[in-house]
């Protein structure tokens, strides 16, 4: 038997970053919003003092800030050949856990994707070729352009107060920034963070070869700033601990240092905590939802009446809760019919590390996006014509950290402890770096999530189960990126370049990114997505779905700040269109 509560106007699944942008622009509006997170509150001041929170064996290693599997894992395989398997510890990605979600613990890259991004599928057929995609591939196009989405991606950078340097403003090419980026209608807030030797070795062995190097775009601060909400933010003091860890000097954008001190004082604006969203509530003809059943940490169960019902959680517990739900038509790869846990995608990792004998790093003063990019080989911003595979990735030299349990480069064939270890730990220590490539991830029929019909989580409900894999066109884009950052080491003159790509089959266990997208994508067609182009779902209009998981694939970036961009153009659509007259804001 469940406890009722008095109806609300929005109820909000997940309080991270989606869930906080949607509430502020939905209270700022008038309307009473409810937000349920299953994870703990956490707040700046008292979860991440300066004075404690550099511990690397507590959040970096024990995994502090992160879900857990007995609060919630699914099942992996790589084909449907296998029989999938529970994760019993999360290896390959981190999902946030608490209020703030996975922007607490993450570096603070803060990418807009290409203006070919968003429409892939268009633009691949018309400059190769239909043939040019393999057969099992099915990417596609968003559903919005370059053009409609750049409004907002200025303004998720200005509430975060994003470092960097503009290469494309207001239709003119600006020396200093990405010269491939979209036109801009704006500088960056901040101006970028000062380079480090690493970074500065990269820009001059990048550039040697004819390639645009820029200082990568960043969430932590270059200097204080006040972002239009009024909320003070601190310059960034270089510490090193930022991925796996909160940011106690406010200098990390995250939803507590942008939103969360506005949102907090608004009285039409509830936050349950430790609470677990079981389902939505559907009309008896499934085409209404009224509101969300939850369970708190006592056990006891609530249902939240409301008009509309945001979904914003992690990206594959988006596609969770769809299915659990009964929202929209599961997806079958044997029939490609069905579209929820379609589309699934992740990021395709390649880079090079560079040894060095006569160069000295300081690897303890660092940031999570503190770095020089290229973005030559991302996208279709270089000719695929005769390399046998689409897509790319930008390719980073940062220095993120020196920590000292997790960073221990040494060269291959070093014994893994003993007196041997110890030397080449203290020989390569400051003598190493590494170029990072972020590639593509296109989605294919064979890759995508559903129910799985064995395993339940605590509460009963059928687990999610991930089907993934990489393909032929994956490994060579990876391999081409790989060598890319080879020729860069070569240019810098590294004593020993020892290159990274993908090759063999996808892996749950090593991390590679927390870069999880698809499964509810967005696009024109309901036919293929689960989502309209304003995030709304095609078969209950009175639920959205925000976050990576409405990506139709992934590019060669983070998703943060599509995904914050994407936020906005929805709270704005939900506001100035479907509050007028609720019901399809397009018609299939």
């Amino acid at each position: 038997m469940s406890v009722k509560l008095p109806a609300t106007d929005v109820a909000i699944i997940g309080l991270g970053w989606t869930g906080s942008i949607l509430a502020e622009q939905l209270t700022k509006a008038g309307l009473d919003v409810v937000a349920i997170e299953r994870g703990p509150w956490r707040n700046t001041s008292s979860d991440f003092p300066t004075t404690y929170v550099q511990d690397e064996l507590r959040y970096a290693v024990r995994l502090g800030l992160f879900q857990q599997t007995a609060q919630g894992t699914l099942s992996f395989r790589n084909n449907t050949h296998q029989t999938a398997l529970p994760i019993r510890q999360f290896g390959s990605f981190l999902p946030g856990n608490g209020v703030g979600g996975a922007g607490v613990h993450w570096n603070g890259q803060t990418w807009r994707y290409l203006p070919t991004d968003f429409v892939l599928r268009s633009h691949i057929e018309a400059r190769y070729g239909r043939k040019a995609i393999p057969e099992d591939m099915t990417i596609q196009d968003w559903g919005i352009t370059w053009d409609d989405i750049e409004p907002y991606y200025d303004k998720f950078e200005k509430l975060c107060g994003i470092s960097g340097k503009a290469g494309h403003l207001k239709g003119q090419i600006q020396p200093g920034g990405n010269p491939f980026e979209g036109s801009r209608s704006d500088e960056y807030p901040t101006p970028p963070m000062r380079q480090c030797y690493a970074p500065t070795l990269f820009a001059q062995g990048a550039a040697s070869l004819g390639y645009h190097p820029f200082p990568m775009p960043s969430a932590n601060l270059s200097q204080a700033y006040t972002n239009p909400l009024g909320v003070r933010m601190g310059p960034c003091t270089y510490c090193g601990y930022c991925e796996r860890f909160g940011c106690g000097n406010y200098s990390k954008a995250s939803a507590q240092t942008t939103l969360l001190p506005v949102l907090m004082r608004r009285r039409n604006f509830t936050a349950h905590t430790n609470s677990e969203v079981l389902k939505i509530n559907l009309t008896r003809d499934g085409k209404h939802a009224t509101g969300v059943t939850y369970v708190d940490a006592g056990g006891t169960v609530y249902e939240q009446p409301a008009d509309l019902v945001a979904v914003c959680s992690y990206a594959y517990n988006c596609v969770h809760m769809l299915l659990v739900s009964g929202i929209g038509k599961p997806y079958d790869p044997v029939s490609g019919k069905g579209v929820v846990g379609r589309n699934y995608a992740y990021q395709t990792g390649a880079g090079a590390t560079l040894f060095f004998d006569d160069k000295i790093f300081n690897p303890f003063v660092g940031a999570g996006a503190l770095g020089v990019t290229i973005d030559d080989f991302n996208c279709d911003n270089f000719d695929h014509s005769k390399l046998g595979f689409i897509g790319g990735g930008s390719l980073t030299a940062s220095m993120t950290s020196g920590r000292p349990i997790q960073h221990r480069p040494v060269p291959p064939g070093t014994p893994r402890w003993g007196a041997a270890w110890k030397s080449a730990t203290r020989e390569n220590y400051q003598r190493v770096m590494g170029i990072n490539g972020q590639g593509s991830s296109y989605s294919y029929r064979g890759a995508y999530l559903d129910l799985d019909p064995t395993y339940k989580d605590p509460l009963g409900r059928p687990l999610l189960r991930m089907t993934f894999d990489f393909h032929p066109n994956d490994r060579k884009m990876s391999a081409y990126l790989s060598d890319r950052a080879g020729e860069i080491g070569a240019a810098m003159k590294a004593k020993l370049v020892i290159k990274s790509q993908v090759n063999g089959p996808y892996s749950i266990v090593p991390y590679q990114s927390t870069h999880n997208t698809g499964g509810a994508v967005m696009g024109s067609d309901p036919a293929t997505s689960v989502v309209n182009r304003y995030l709304q779902s095609w078969d209950v209009p009175n639920v959205f779905v925000m976050g990576a998981a409405v990506f139709p694939q992934n590019a060669g970036y983070n998703p943060t700040g599509t995904v914050g961009a994407l936020a906005y153009w929805s709270a704005e659509a939900i506001l100035s269109r479907y509050l007028r007259d609720p019901g399809p804001l397009v018609h299939a």
